[in-house]
């Protein structure tokens, strides 16, 4: 059994193994948060809110033993080791992408912290092509913490952290903020300043790219018993 996995389902099925690597409590979201790119232990810890540096290296130790994280020292930063994603632990996404769609819909589903990590698989996940037609553009999302290129072209969406200098239009503000801007009610001319978001740009640009992402309705709650 790997390092820090405390037990198995003892499952053959591929989905009960993939639960075997993943499915510890924090572990998925330690992997959300590596989509981001190289990240240090500290981080990590910063960016999930409520996980132990205790839980997070059992985590990180497991998931490195179980090929899906590895760590390695920053050639340009000497003395510094960072937890990236093998490039089979990315190939985990579109589970995400799927998760998300699905949790979305949740009737229970509350508040908490959202991160860059969170915004960009998001986006990745909320865009309708159908809204965007054949509309092209450039948006910077800048969060504190990295800064997103967003390239969309012929109703296909790009979201990664990448230099934003050419940007059509530059989104600023912590994660939350840039959330509500994207799937909220209010026009960004609402928010600008009211809500932690700057705009720099052309503004139309900005206002139609945060149109083409739409959350789906909440599923019904099931009755209750009498």
């Amino acid at each position: 059994m790997p390092p820090g996995h405390r037990r198995s389902y003892d499952d053959a099925c591929a989905a009960a193994h993939a639960l075997d690597l993943v499915g510890e409590r924090w572990a998925l979201l330690v992997i959300r948060e590596l989509m981001l790119g190289p990240r240090r232990f500290s981080d990590l810890l910063r960016s999930l809110p409520g996980l132990s540096a205790n839980v997070l290296t059992q985590r990180l130790t497991h998931l490195e033993a179980t090929a899906i994280v590895h760590k390695h020292a920053m050639p340009q930063l000497p003395g510094v080791t960072v937890y990236d994603l093998t490039d089979w632990g990315r190939e985990i996404e579109p589970v995400f992408q799927a998760l998300g769609r699905w949790g979305v819909r949740s009737p229970l589903r509350g508040g908490g912290s959202f991160s860059t990590a969170s915004l960009m698989l998001s986006l990745r996940t909320m865009f309708d092509p159908q809204l965007a037609g054949e509309f092209s553009c450039v948006i910077g999302l800048r969060t504190g913490e990295a800064e997103l290129r967003a390239v969309l072209d012929a109703s296909v969406l790009s979201v990664a952290p990448g230099n934003i200098d050419d940007a059509d239009a530059i989104l600023t503000g912590p994660p939350p903020a840039l959330g509500t801007a994207i799937y909220g009610d209010r026009s960004l001319a609402d928010l600008v300043s009211a809500n932690g978001l700057e705009v720099a740009g052309d503004l139309g640009i900005a206002q139609r790219f945060c149109d083409m992402f739409r959350l789906p309705e909440a599923a019904p709650c099931p009755p209750t018993g009498r």
